[in-house]
Formats: structure tokens, sequence, C-alpha cells
């Protein structure tokens, strides 16, 4: 759901972005016999993901997080956590890029656009919606990033209760904040150690 997140954590590479970008709707074991036709850095961007998504569940200071979101969110915690942080990472976004967040976003979206070939079916819906409504610049404010929720929360029964959740940002955001400070700079160091370490 961190959109934001995975794709700045791609680098520049445009098939990193998009395997990093689809990442959640490509499923079962990367195998080199599933693989052997694809872009070989569609497919590290793939393997990024995975790699972004167990770092950030195994850390302690996004554990910490969640167990406070989990008072209001319960099960939803992990969901939610991810659209906080990338609320921060958008709010914040000159820390981090040295594009203007506006820039970034509809440059990424000219990329998604032009590699529309890549992305799995099931997902373009949502993707003409996120270009289209501009999903990556909203999330830089709590109104933004409260339509995200309220639009999640319309996607299955069980996400209805997200629909809440940015009454609990607005409650904890200083302590949310202090926990997104501690994890995002070390996942982005591990990020691109990971890059290139697993290069083609």
């Amino acid at each position: 759901m961190n959109f934001l997140a995975h794709i700045l954590l791609s680098g520049e590479n445009e098939g990193v972005m998009m395997g990093n970008y689809v990442g959640d709707f490509i499923k079962g074991r990367l195998t080199e016999e599933k693989t052997a036709n694809w872009n070989p850095n569609y497919v590290l961007g793939l393997k990024l993901h995975r790699f972004i998504d167990s770092f950030t569940d195994s850390h302690p200071e996004v554990r910490e997080a969640k167990d406070v979101a989990a008072v209001t969110q319960g099960k939803l915690a992990g969901i939610v956590m991810d659209i906080y942080f990338d609320y921060f990472l958008a709010k914040n976004f000159a820390h981090y890029h040295g594009e203007p967040l506006r820039v970034y976003a509809h440059r990424t979206y000219s990329i998604v656009e032009k590699n529309e070939h890549l992305i799995p079916e099931t997902m373009i819906p949502m993707v003409r919606s996120m270009i289209r409504q501009d999903w990556l610049t909203a999330y830089a404010t709590l109104d933004g990033i409260d339509t995200t929720f309220h639009r999640l929360s319309r996607r299955a029964e069980f996400l209805a209760p997200i629909s809440t959740a940015v009454s609990d940002l607005r409650a904890n955001e200083a302590f949310y904040y202090t926990k997104f400070l501690s994890f995002f700079p070390e996942l982005r160091r591990e990020a691109g150690q990971f890059i290139i370490e697993n290069a083609a």
C-alpha cells in the first residue's frame, strides 16, 4: 500500500521501479524458470519489494508503532502503518529527494504509463485511478490520507474499519513520526545495498 516509499526506494532504474511498484500483485515464488524471459531489472524490483516488506515487518520501531495503531485498527495496523509512513515521506519529501513531490509524482506516472505492459491486468484499473486522482501528491496531507483510507475501506468488507484511521494519526502523529525517523533512513540504506548486491 505504501506506493511512494516503494517507488522512491527503487532508485532511478525504470525496470526496478516497475517491479517494486507492482510487487503486491505478483504472487508465488520468483523461480528462475518462472522469470526466465522477464526483464532482469523488473525481477530485481519484485525481489526488492519483498525485501522491503520483510525488513519493515520485522523492524522493532515498526512493531512498536503497529502496537499503538492496533488499539484502534486491530489486524489492519500493518496496512495503516504503511500509509502513515507514506504520509510522512510525502509531507517531508524535500528531505529525501531533490525534486518537489509534485514533479516526482508526475514523472513517476509517466514512467508507469510508458511501462503499462509490465503491470498485471488486475492492477491496471487501480493504477489508472491512482494517476487520475494523483494519489502520490495527495499522501502529503491529512485530508489526502483520509481520502485514501475511505477509498481503501470500500475495497473489501474486512477493510471497512480503516475509514477511521486518520483519527489515530491525528492523535498520535508525533509518536509515529519519531518511529518513521528512526526506521526509514535504515530501510533506505538497506534497500540501496540490496539493489547493489542483487543487480544483474
